[in-house]
């Protein structure tokens, strides 16, 4: 588990997009974990002792958990692996020389990595990496030995495979104006992991839940200001109305 989320996320960061033949497949809906501080911290748990391996977060500091139900003292004794000091950002521990040796570009900075990426008719950035770490299948034609769904031909294996175990998709035949298509049906796992496939999607969706946090850690704060704003203004209208009704209620 250390490793693993590294090398998934810096193939999702390298070539975030979207291509499959045929089109590509549809992205799932990511959850909406960003006011769900148990899934957020488990998110951050998962992010710092994984991904900030090979990733730095240069836009986030240590003590902006705090934001997410964290005490100083909880991220200190558990989450400062790369710094001594809470208000430092999250830098990475991987020297940038030997990155680009080892895997031919620099690791991305991940703090807005789920904000990088839509498409029209596909979705949110969090919708992809949410699609792009539970598509992974077995495929012994590629070097790697594995495939991704939504990143067909990607050059990381599925550093995962342990937790989620083997899987493969299952297509069915459609046709549509004469022409016959393959649409994928579902998994089929050939060998389980160890986690359930229902547990393996939650933790990916803490995971993508903390980095669509971390990329404006104000959004939720940011729509409830909006939210009373809007109600200021419309109690305000209604009262300038009354008031104006009444100064010129007398006037013809």
């Amino acid at each position: 588990m250390k490793k693993a989320l590294v090398s998934l996320l810096l193939t999702a960061g390298m070539s975030l997009g979207v291509h499959a033949a045929g089109g590509g497949i549809a992205w799932d809906k990511a959850p909406n974990k960003t006011n769900d501080m148990a899934a957020l911290q488990n998110g951050a748990k998962i992010f710092v002792n994984s991904c900030l391996n090979c990733h730095a977060a240069a836009f986030m500091r240590y003590n902006r958990l705090q934001d997410i139900g964290l005490t100083q003292q909880q991220i200190k004794d558990n989450l400062l692996f790369t710094t001594d000091k809470i208000g430092e950002t999250m830098k990475v521990a991987m020297d940038p020389k030997n990155a680009k040796d080892w895997f031919g570009v620099v690791p991305p900075d991940l703090t807005l990595i789920a904000r990088s990426r839509s498409a029209a008719g596909q979705g949110s950035g969090a919708d992809y990496l949410y699609t792009y770490l539970r598509t992974y299948y077995r495929d012994d034609t590629k070097p790697t030995g594995w495939n991704n769904l939504a990143y067909p031909n990607a050059a990381m294996p599925h550093v995962l495979w342990e937790l989620q175990g083997e899987r493969q998709p299952v297509y069915e035949t459609v046709t549509h104006n004469g022409h016959q298509t393959s649409v994928l049906k579902g998994w089929d796992q050939v060998k389980p992991g160890t986690m359930t496939p229902l547990q393996f999607d939650q933790a990916m969706g803490d995971l993508v839940g903390y980095l669509q946090w971390m990329g404006e850690p104000v959004q939720n704060s940011r729509i409830r200001i909006g939210v009373g704003v809007l109600l200021f203004l419309l109690i305000f209208t209604f009262f300038a109305w009354r008031l104006n009704a009444s100064y010129w209620k007398d006037i013809k």
